[in-house]
């Protein structure tokens, strides 16, 4: 073992490359974390036998054909795919929900096929809320998901339980789904990189498909900005081919407009912690040569309720017909899931029609605002990880529910109802000495230039991971 310990997954690949470390070992080592860190309720499903059986066959390939191998970006690299979304064959998603029991397994995705195609080796399912509907990870069948910089918080949601185990160290980098920020929020919880990309940008196929109406996506949370770029470079694109317009092109090095929003409004407040964070990332921003745009409240209010409106009716029109499609027993879900798939079965088709109009013109007034800026820069959350059973369940007041989630991100949901990619990192620790996040958010088939801020804000070094990756030292 080396005496430096790999900072992502794209130092531990290139230990497993340059024989280093074996892939076995790094699963072994990420087997035994998974243990140790099993009082975070990262993982609800593990497989051992899964996980070596690939790790050694990654170590037979990189001996038998070495080229092959290296071709792969991440060969040899332990991950966890997420219980909701892909789906990945072997591992059977129940989406957080006793509606479904663990057995078998479907056919991957396309995604999941990808994700092998890039060397991961798979070894189990990371926690969600019962499907996807919630900002915290703690479904009523199990575990619950801690933060690891602090267990008495959330990890976030619905991806809590990728993030918790990659801010941990189990894995350096996990599988994640994003509908109304679900990747970004518990990666802004527990210190990581998460982007949601562009509508469009990623396969949904051939059974995820459309089923959200286009405000969903899959892609990952990670340590690195890197990693991300890696994987989203790995995995973006239709089944045919590569989208040549969508995440694919680097943007030119230039000056660029940050649009800088440090208000949420009255309704949704932010803590002051929060926004003198973006202000100090707009002022790095401008040390590189940037320009920054004040932007006020007013400038994006008016789409903000509209986009959390839509996803909630989205969600609930879907979560009914899938229900229904499947011919499930809705009366063992959870009260909310009840409250959210009777919601959906009872709403007039005027009013999801509404919802899906009032969608069309969110995307516009954002493509207008990107007129004057090319990127905004924005909090992610509005206060710390709130404290485990934050987001209860065992309600059915939905209105309550979804009005604390977006008072928690109050601008998570824009993303993906409007279809622009965005991102959030750490920059910065609070006085408790958790993540202080920002997001930057940019027009569609934009993330390259996303990804160059961003790089350039981790370079500021304003945020230490407090676990090393498994099997390393700090």
């Amino acid at each position: 073992m080396p005496r430096k310990p790999p900072a992502d997954a794209t130092d531990v690949a290139e230990m497993i490359r340059s024989g280093q470390l074996t892939a076995a070992e790094a699963m072994q080592s990420s087997l035994a974390a998974a243990v140790r860190h099993s009082g975070l309720g990262a993982i609800a499903h593990l497989d051992e036998e899964m996980g070596m059986a690939a790790a050694r066959a990654a170590d037979d390939e990189r001996l038998a054909a070495p080229r092959r191998f290296a071709a792969r970006p991440f060969g040899g690299v332990p991950t966890l795919a997420k219980d909701l979304g892909g789906p990945f064959a072997g591992l059977p998603v129940t989406g957080g929900s006793r509606l479904f029991q663990r057995r078998g397994g479907a056919a991957d995705s396309e995604l999941a096929a990808r994700f092998r195609a890039a060397g991961f080796c798979m070894f189990g399912l990371t926690t969600s809320p019962e499907f996807g509907l919630s900002l915290a990870s703690e479904p009523a069948i199990g575990p619950v998901c801690r933060n690891p910089n602090d267990p008495t918080r959330t990890a976030g949601g619905s991806s809590g339980g990728a993030a918790a185990a990659v801010a941990a160290g189990i894995v350096a980098i996990a599988h994640a789904t994003d509908a109304g920020g679900s990747i970004r929020v518990p990666a802004a919880c527990c210190g990581l990189v998460g982007l949601k990309p562009s509508r469009g940008a990623m396969p949904a196929g051939p059974s995820f498909g459309n089923h959200l109406g286009g405000i969903a996506s899959e892609l990952v949370v990670t340590r690195s900005v890197r990693d991300t770029a890696r994987a989203l470079e790995a995995f973006s694109g239709n089944a045919r081919g590569p989208f040549p317009d969508i995440a694919m092109h680097a943007d030119r090095h230039r000056p660029l407009r940050i649009g800088l929003l440090a208000d949420t409004g009255p309704r949704w407040p932010t803590g002051a912690d929060r926004l003198e964070t973006v202000e100090a990332a707009a002022i790095a921003l401008e040390k590189k040569g940037h320009s920054i745009v004040q932007l006020d409240w007013s400038d994006i209010e008016t789409v903000v309720e509209p986009s959390a409106r839509a996803f909630a009716e989205i969600v609930a029109v879907n979560l009914a017909r899938f229900v229904a499609d499947l011919d499930l027993d809705i009366g063992m879900a959870e009260p909310m899931t009840q409250a959210v798939a009777a919601y959906g079965r009872a709403m007039p088709a005027t009013t999801l029609w509404a919802s899906l109009n009032e969608a069309v013109l969110v995307s516009h007034h954002m493509w207008m605002l990107f007129e004057t800026v090319d990127c905004i820069l924005s909090p992610m959350l509005s206060s710390a990880p709130l404290a485990i059973g934050s987001f209860p369940s065992d309600h059915g007041d939905i209105k309550q529910h979804f009005e604390r989630m977006t008072a928690f991100a109050p601008l998570a949901s824009l993303a993906n109802v409007s279809g622009f990619p965005a991102l959030t990192l750490p920059f910065g620790t609070d006085a408790a000495g958790l993540p202080l996040p920002i997001q930057l958010m940019a027009p569609i088939g934009r993330e390259s230039l996303l990804l160059s801020l961003a790089r350039r804000l981790e370079a500021e070094e304003c945020w230490q991971h407090r676990f090393p990756i498994a099997g390393f030292a700090a």
